[in-house]
Parts: C-alpha cells; sequence; structure tokens
C-alpha cells in the first residue's frame, strides 16, 4: 500500500493500522457527485508533486480540508471522500414520559380521527404539561415504533372496486424510451360531428421518440375495439412495438390486456389523475381535432370517416413538418436517423 508519509504526519503509522480489507475498500467506485469531485482533487494532488498548498490555491480550498481529504482517502479509500453524517454526538433526549406516551396511544386508539390539536385538550384533562407540537411528535414516534395502526381512512358510503391488473404495470423509473418503438402512447377521446347526436370514438397511438401516430375511430370504445386498434399499431408503426402505456379507462383492460400479453408488449399502466405523464399523445389528440374533425365536411358513413382519417394519418407521418423533429416529418426524421445510425 502507497502512503504519503511526508504529507500527512503520521502515514505509515496509520497504513500499518489500517484492516487487510483497506484495499478492497479502496477500490470501490465513488457514488456521490461531491465524492468524484474530492477523488479528482486527490488525484490531482498526487500528480503535482504532491504540494498540499499548491492543491489548496488550484481549486480554491483550504489546506485543512485538504489535509482531511487526503488524510480520510488513506484511511478509508473512494469510500472515505463521500459525506459522512451530520448527526450531533450528542441529541436532546425526550422530555416525555412512558405515563404521556401511553395516555396520548390510549386516545389517539379511541378515537383515529383525532388529530394532535383534538388529543392535546384531553391529555392535558388527565395532568400532564403538554404541548400541541410534542403530542404530534409522539404520535410519529409510536407510528415509527409500529406501536399506532395506521387509522381505516375509507369512505364507507363508496363502493370500493378492485383493480386488479393481471399483466400492466407501472412504468419503471429507469425505463427511458431511446429508439423509435421503445414507447408507444394510445388513448382514446370522444368525437362528435357538427351537431348529431351520435358519438365516435377516435383513437390514437403515437411513438413517443419518433412522433409517428397511428389513427383509428369506432362507434364505440370497449376492449375489444381497442384490441382490434392494437393490431392497426402494431401493422402500420414503421417500428416494431415493444412498450404500450395506457391510461385506466376500462377500454384498456379485458381483451386489450391479453391481447398485449399475448404478443409479448410490455404494458404499462398510468397512476390515476395523470394525464400529465401521457402528454405525447395527450398533445397528439389536440392536434387531431384542430386539424382533421374541426376542418371535416362530415362523411355519411363511418367507413368514409375512416377513409378520410387514413389519408390524414398518411398526411400526417409523411408530409407535415414537426416542430419536436426540427421541422421534419415524422418519415423523413427516421430516414435521417437511420442514415445517422
Amino acid at each position: 500500500m502507497q502512503t504519503y508519509g511526508s504529507i500527512i504526519p503520521g502515514g505509515p503509522t496509520l497504513a500499518r493500522l489500517l484492516p487487510e480489507g483497506s484495499a478492497a475498500a479502496r477500490e470501490r467506485p465513488v457514488q456521490s457527485r461531491k465524492g468524484r469531485h474530492r477523488l479528482a482533487v486527490v488525484r490531482w494532488h498526487q500528480a503535482h508533486a504532491e504540494s498540499v498548498s499548491l492543491t489548496a490555491r488550484h481549486f480554491g480550498y483550504s489546506r485543512s480540508s485538504i489535509y482531511t481529504w487526503l488524510r480520510r482517502f488513506q484511511q478509508a479509500g473512494m469510500q472515505g471522500l463521500e459525506d459522512r453524517s451530520r448527526r450531533p454526538h450528542r441529541v436532546r433526549r425526550p422530555l416525555w414520559t412512558e405515563l404521556m406516551v401511553e395516555a396520548v396511544r390510549k386516545l389517539r386508539s379511541d378515537h383515529p380521527r383525532w388529530g394532535k390539536d383534538k388529543l392535546v385538550i384531553l391529555v392535558r384533562q388527565q395532568g400532564f404539561e403538554v404541548s400541541v407540537s410534542m403530542v404530534g411528535r409522539i404520535l410519529a414516534c409510536l407510528k415509527r415504533q409500529g406501536r399506532l395502526p395506521p387509522a381505516d381512512l375509507r369512505d364507507p358510503w363508496m363502493r370500493s372496486r378492485a383493480q386488479i391488473r393481471p399483466y400492466a404495470v407501472r412504468k419503471p423509473r429507469d425505463y427511458v424510451p431511446k429508439a423509435p418503438g421503445d414507447l408507444v402512447q394510445i388513448d382514446s377521446a370522444d368525437v362528435r360531428l357538427d351537431s348529431r347526436e351520435h358519438w365516435y370514438k377516435h383513437f390514437t397511438a403515437r411513438d413517443v421518440v419518433s412522433r409517428w401516430d397511428v389513427l383509428g375511430v369506432y362507434s364505440r370504445a370497449t376492449a375489444i375495439t381497442a384490441r382490434d386498434f392494437l393490431d392497426a399499431v402494431i401493422e402500420r408503426m414503421p417500428e416494431p412495438v415493444r412498450a404500450v402505456q395506457v391510461d385506466g379507462g376500462s377500454e384498456f383492460k379485458a381483451e386489450f390486456e391479453a391481447a398485449c400479453q399475448e404478443k409479448g408488449l410490455r404494458l404499462f399502466v398510468l397512476p390515476p389523475r395523470s394525464p400529465k405523464l401521457n402528454g405525447c399523445v395527450e398533445r397528439a389528440q389536440r392536434t387531431h381535432k384542430e386539424e382533421f374533425y374541426q376542418m371535416l365536411d362530415p362523411p355519411d358513413s363511418l367507413a368514409e370517416l375512416r377513409a378520410q382519417l387514413l389519408q390524414h394519418e398518411l398526411c400526417y407521418n409523411t408530409l407535415r413538418p414537426h416542430q419536436a423533429l426540427g421541422q421534419l416529418s415524422p418519415k423523413q426524421w427516421l430516414l435521417a436517423s437511420q442514415e445517422r445510425g
């Protein structure tokens, strides 16, 4: 093991006292940004005559800080450069007694919906000198210790519905779409042409990387129609679809979910009341509403409407410039990305 006895007084002695596993600890990578910066300071110090004064002037730190990091690096290797706990060696002990804690616990158990502002009145009536904040800290301490079961906050007048999804899951945080087909967002919207009473259901599927859209319109939004639209998405997307993201609508359950599992597609479902997580397809819905449905001369049948929607889809994907793609159409962007790749 190499030491720097000329820089740190007592360095050789410290090296002899280090545990046998210090070499392995030295090789463990530094995780935090601050730790990596301190390691760079130590490396710079080693490469420039091991001068503490020169290193301190170069990085703008005090000499004592440089000495501290060098000593910690000698003792614990790279892990010694990570931030350490700033918890005081001596912390203030709680001022409450066990009798007071038991009184608060019993009152909260008898009245699980009451908070600290109401419980403090009852605790004082039992002869305890206690503040509202102290009751709150006692309640928090009881929860951490598992001595206070959580209150049942369900609404007894609202019937709960089981939200069991046999295949769909929340999108993991580390799942980041990087290539076309990595994530396709699908959404449905109501469409009514002019003053007609009949409503149509419009479906949009958008690839979040290439902005390629697949469109469909149906008389109703059911799991069966959503399954049929999924087949059209897989057929008309320019790249293989690997994952699909939908909201919690009933049309994206049952047959639709089974179809995703059968085709080997990852199915991500959004948390409740979070349409912003499906922002790409939500913005696409507005675009197709403004550029197609609002400019449309209503046809006489659903088949004619589908034919016109396919023409709009073709124009959108091959001709219309897209601001997010540098004013290229999705098709032009895909061709350019293939040439770059």
